[in-house]
């Protein structure tokens, strides 16, 4: 009788000995990201830069435009608004980093949070601001009328507000198109963003055709502000050294440009466009200049806490700036006067902002103030 062939001489079946279960692989830990110290700096220039502009701006309306209503008021307010204009391009430049590169959404929910977190703050202050302006009688339409234009972006209680319905739609844009190149299928996102290419469109259309008032629908971005957005990225990518040791010759453009911008608003057309080459310039000298700065390790906490608290200084910095404004500028001032008054304005505002911001980060009041 001869034995299957399954079984070994000594009864024992044939199989292949048992092996041990390989272990599973132990989970990779997640890379730590570099905390760019050098962007913190960059993004609390920015917001001072805000401050300098928008406090130059109310020094040049106050003069009516026009040197000859005051000279010492108008050419104090220009030089201001002109040394800050690199500061919007560079908050552009450093969302498309933060988006792309810094710290990109894994999935369209991960985008949905940090869209909440812009929100919901500029809700909030676009009903302080709302409620400010009745308060001194400057609102000229029911409150309730400019809060519906609000919502779509037609009316902005604060000019400052603008960036804000720029800035969603092109972190919208800059994450769709990485979640699409990294696989992922963001239906949601791209339907928001199809909603918000047609809506201008589409509510002047239905606004032709019923006869209703629609407001005007103002989320969304330029093209200059793309175009910051991903050049920013690009820049604040690189590692260190790609521009070269000599730091300092990124400083001639951002410093010789705002004397051409200065001159550009007097004699071409006041407010200069952020898409000029003129501010294209000044940026790109003001952020190569500062990029990878080294930051000493003592200045490393302070830098950092003032950077987290600069949104919510950029929020408020418009409602002191024109409390001391409206107490404090007048179109009589003398050079030397304008000047002084001019930086400690400045100053005043600067250090009150980040101290409002800072006091409602220890309140906990960031998710609903900035």
């Amino acid at each position: 009788m001869t034995m299957p062939s399954s079984v070994s001489p000594a009864g024992a079946p044939a199989t292949a000995p048992a092996t041990a279960p390989s272990p599973e692989p132990a989970p990779q830990p997640r890379p730590v990201r570099e905390h760019r110290y050098d962007v913190d700096l960059i993004r609390l220039l920015c917001s001072v830069g805000v401050i300098l502009c928008h406090t130059g701006s109310a020094f040049v309306n106050t003069a009516g435009r026009e040197a000859s209503n005051g000279p010492g008021t108008y050419w104090a307010g220009l030089v201001a608004d002109s040394a800050g204009r690199f500061a919007v391009p560079l908050f552009f430049a450093i969302a498309g980093w933060v988006v792309l590169v810094g710290a990109p959404v894994g999935d369209g929910r991960r985008l949905w949070k940090r869209i909440v977190r812009i929100a919901v703050p500029l809700a909030v202050w676009t009903a302080l601001y709302l409620a400010w302006g009745r308060l001194r009688s400057t609102n000229d339409d029911p409150i309730g009328d400019l809060a519906l234009d609000s919502l779509f972006a037609s009316v902005r209680p604060a000019y400052h507000l603008w960036y804000l319905y720029a800035y969603i739609p092109v972190i919208m844009l800059l994450a769709f198109a990485a979640l699409v190149k990294a696989g992922k299928r963001p239906w949601g996102l791209g339907a928001a963003l199809l909603v918000l290419g047609a809506a201008p469109s589409l509510f002047g259309d239905i606004a032709q055709v019923t006869d209703l008032d629609l407001p005007r629908f103002g989320w969304g971005f330029g093209p200059y502000q793309l175009i910051y957005a991903v050049l920013g990225a690009l820049i604040l990518s690189v590692p260190v050294g790609t521009f070269g040791r000599r730091r300092l010759w990124w400083l001639l453009p951002a410093g010789a440009a705002p004397a051409a911008i200065v001159a550009y608003q007097h004699e071409v057309h006041y407010a200069i466009p952020y898409a000029s080459v003129l501010v294209a310039l000044f940026s790109a000298g003001v952020l190569l200049s500062l990029h990878r700065l080294h930051i000493p390790d003592r200045l490393r906490p302070a830098l950092t806490r003032l950077s987290d608290a600069s949104f919510g200084a950029y929020m408020i910095h418009v409602l002191v700036l024109g409390v001391l404004t409206d107490a404090m500028v007048t179109a009589d001032l003398t050079w030397v006067a304008a000047a002084a008054l001019m930086a400690g304005m400045t100053a005043a505002t600067t250090v009150l902002s980040f101290g409002a911001a800072l006091l409602w980060t220890r309140l906990g009041l960031t998710r609903l103030l900035g």
